[in-house]
């Protein structure tokens, strides 16, 4: 609990200190946010704002895991550092997405080809590690198996696993960037899906099958490090929610947006919730989903079921306020993330 604790005090701390600087050399270096032209009018407002805050999220993560560890004179885990590598390695190809369009000066940056390339080649390298380096009592980082609140069913063929999960990492990686349209909007809500993994990962602790082997444990193998890991990831979420919040001073960006989708796949995969992961992250499934409908009917009968997609600006649309936009969404993913915790726990308890 120390070091669920440390990690998000050390990242919160360093991410607020850090992000009013990163703020002024992004406003010298003429880094600032390119509107799509066919966006809601009122986000004209917000050309040229910085962007890439994402840097200081991830900053903030890194120094507060490691310091954590450090602090404590504990080893980062395997199933620490993969989650840790996923989550950078995805900020690094959204990284060069927003450089491409600040430097370009255009709201489109890497290629969809490029993109998918860099997120495939991360996403396979974690897929691939963490179904190796067993512990002492043979758990892996993750199993080759689908989950719910547990593992279930048969396990999948190590390359048919990888592309599941490589289906997750994508999926929920872009589905973070569409959420990412209105100020705090996207923060809020992962950082309300993070508090359900600290919950998850210091439970799986309490009663895991190393403790005592018994019909309801956890089989997973470091879960009180993947609680860090979220913890420390929460902290920098909300160090920089200071300053996103309306009216933001700085954008998260692919950056952010790209690394903290592929973190929360990251940790629903070590944790062994994969699917308990479209409840977690409700909000972002409801706004990808509604990204796809309308494409769905605009192609098939030229009609467009709402104003505008993703679903945030719909309501922008209709006249809705921003921060009441935001507000509600976040009640929303708010009551998604309830659901989901209860449900871990209510399938626990004995019968």
């Amino acid at each position: 609990m120390t070091g669920i604790l440390l990690a998000s005090a050390l990242s919160l701390i360093f991410s607020m200190a850090l992000m009013p600087m990163v703020i002024r050399i992004l406003f010298r270096f003429k880094f600032g946010q390119e509107v799509r032209d066919d966006g809601p009018e009122g986000h004209k407002t917000k050309q040229g704002t910085p962007t890439m805050g994402g840097i200081v999220i991830i900053l903030g993560a890194v120094i507060g895991y490691f310091g954590s560890h450090l602090a404590l004179m504990t080893r980062p885990t395997v199933s620490g550092l993969l989650v840790m590598f996923l989550f950078v390695g995805m900020g690094a190809v959204g990284f060069l997405d927003d450089f491409i369009k600040i430097y370009k000066r255009r709201s489109l940056g890497l290629r969809s080809g490029a993109k998918m390339l860099g997120q495939t080649v991360v996403g396979v390298g974690f897929a691939v590690g963490v179904t190796q380096f067993p512990n002492g009592y043979g758990y892996t980082p993750a199993s080759p198996q689908l989950s719910f609140l547990r593992d279930f069913g048969p396990p999948l063929m190590i390359g048919v696993f990888v592309i599941w999960a490589l289906f997750l990492i994508v999926g929920f990686s872009n589905a973070v960037n569409l959420t990412d349209g209105l100020d705090g909007l996207a923060t809020g809500a992962t950082i309300l899906s993070l508090v359900a993994y600290v919950i998850i990962g210091n439970w799986q602790l309490r009663q895991s099958c190393t403790q005592a082997l018994e019909p309801s444990c956890y089989p997973v193998r470091d879960p009180l490090d993947l609680a860090v890991v979220a913890a420390a990831v929460l902290g920098g979420c909300i160090g920089f929610l200071w300053y996103n919040a309306p009216p933001a001073k700085i954008f998260m960006g692919d950056t952010g947006s790209l690394a903290l989708g592929g973190l929360i796949v990251g940790l629903a995969i070590t944790t062994r919730t994969q699917l308990l992961l479209l409840i977690i992250g409700g909000l972002f499934v409801l706004i990808t989903l509604s990204v796809m409908i309308q494409i769905t009917s605009f192609r098939l009968t030229g009609k467009r079921v709402f104003r505008m997609a993703p679903l945030q600006h719909h309501f922008e649309l209709k006249g809705w306020a921003e921060t009441t936009i935001v507000i509600r969404f976040w009640i929303i993913q708010g009551l998604f993330v309830g659901v989901g915790i209860g449900l871990f726990y209510l399938e626990w308890m004995p019968r």
